[in-house]
């Protein structure tokens, strides 16, 4: 517990490798991950029973497949985590790679499961979503390019960055998949930001964002469709957003009871998009402001313990992967309010997914990686070093 609170203690020489990766590592940050996956599992139990009996499975079959693939994700979250920066940013690069891949691929081989939209591969037994495992692979790459810029006659690395932000920008879009894209931009914005940015290239990029919104809006009818909605002073009462605000109405601050909510009966995603209406109709908004400060917590820490990074590339991945967690969170969270439009988002480790709780296990086990205390000596050594 002193540890957790006042620092690390100091590293020795020759350290095994597990006893300098616990010293080293962010145990408050590990802590509220897997207490989120614990809500997770517990809103499973409530929301994923009606989904099963509707599909004539067993009633804990999906809490049971959740907990399979969260086991899963958080093994390979700890196995990351005790990486070096160099082998997690070859290991992204690789997983980059395979999964624009992947990406490119849907429009010929993907599904839709009858959503509208091709986002997935079917494997027969589960789906892969190749968009999950690429957000965290794009901000690794994406922060080496832009730390590679910085140096003396290195590439055109934030050109090269923007340029590849355009095209993954542009293959989910197509899918469509707006939700994904806008949060790909954001990460690359937040990094771009970080690297140096003048504001007025931002203040531009922003004007082309709209701008792009604006022509999506007449020309999609799904992106249309989806603003409308959200603009509407009217909410369908039988729409899932209808559902998700009278449920989050009806939760007040205690909520109605464990296994009291209704909602769970109505909403066909309840277990994954709208997972935090059913958290607030039986918990209330006790439960829903706890984890709300478990992602603030995350997000926090990790970037206070960035701060102190002098990498350029780690301090760079670091708040892109740990401002692209919390804002996924900001966005599931504030379509189920009504605060956004529909995005058809996961919350990390929260709702149900294979694909989304082991990307999220990848992406935390890399912000682990990069956040983990370091001997970075004083700047104003590393400043006495340059002038000599």
């Amino acid at each position: 517990m002193t540890e957790m609170v006042h620092g690390v203690a100091p590293l020795a020489s020759g350290d095994p490798v597990l006893p300098r990766w616990w010293r080293t590592v962010d145990k408050w940050t590990m802590s509220c991950i897997l207490m989120l996956f614990a809500i997770g599992l517990l809103l499973g139990l409530a929301a994923s029973p009606p989904l099963a009996s509707r599909n004539g499975l067993d009633p804990f079959y999906y809490v049971s497949r959740q907990a399979f693939f969260g086991g899963v994700a958080l093994a390979i979250m700890l196995i990351v985590s005790m990486m070096s920066p160099v082998l997690v940013r070859r290991l992204a690069v690789l997983g980059f790679l395979a999964s624009f891949a992947a990406l490119a691929m849907l429009p010929v081989l993907g599904t839709d499961f009858g959503k509208g939209a091709v986002r997935w591969y079917s494997l027969g037994f589960a789906s892969f979503q190749p968009s999950e495992f690429l957000k965290p692979g794009f901000v690794v790459v994406a922060a080496w390019l832009m730390a590679a810029s910085q140096e003396v006659g290195g590439p055109p690395g934030k050109t090269w960055s923007f340029g590849l932000t355009v095209i993954l920008v542009a293959l989910l879009a197509l899918q469509p998949d707006f939700g994904q894209a806008a949060l790909v931009l954001f990460s690359w914005g937040v990094m771009y930001f970080v690297a140096g940015a003048p504001m007025l290239l931002l203040m531009i990029l922003a004007g082309v964002v709209v701008f792009v919104g604006t022509v999506a809006y007449e020309n999609s009818e799904h992106f249309a469709r989806r603003i409308d909605g959200f603009l509407s002073p009217d909410v369908d009462p039988t729409t899932q957003l209808g559902y998700a605000t009278n449920a989050i109405r009806e939760g007040g601050f205690f909520g109605v009871g464990v296994g009291e909510g209704q909602v769970k009966w109505s909403l066909p995603d309840a277990h994954t998009d709208f997972i935090i209406a059913v958290a607030a109709e039986e918990y209330g908004l006790i439960c829903v402001a706890v984890i709300i400060a478990l992602y603030a917590m995350i997000v926090v820490r990790s970037l206070l313990r960035l701060m102190r990074e002098r990498d350029p590339f780690i301090r760079l991945a670091g708040t892109g992967l740990a401002c692209a967690f919390g804002v996924q969170a900001m966005i599931n969270m504030g379509v189920a309010v009504r605060l956004l439009p529909a995005k058809g988002m996961t919350l990390p480790f929260v709702s149900y997914g294979g694909s989304s709780v082991i990307a999220g296990g990848i992406a935390v086990g890399m912000l682990l990686a990069f956040t983990r205390t370091r001997p970075q000596g004083e700047i104003g050594d590393i400043l006495g070093r340059r002038g000599r």
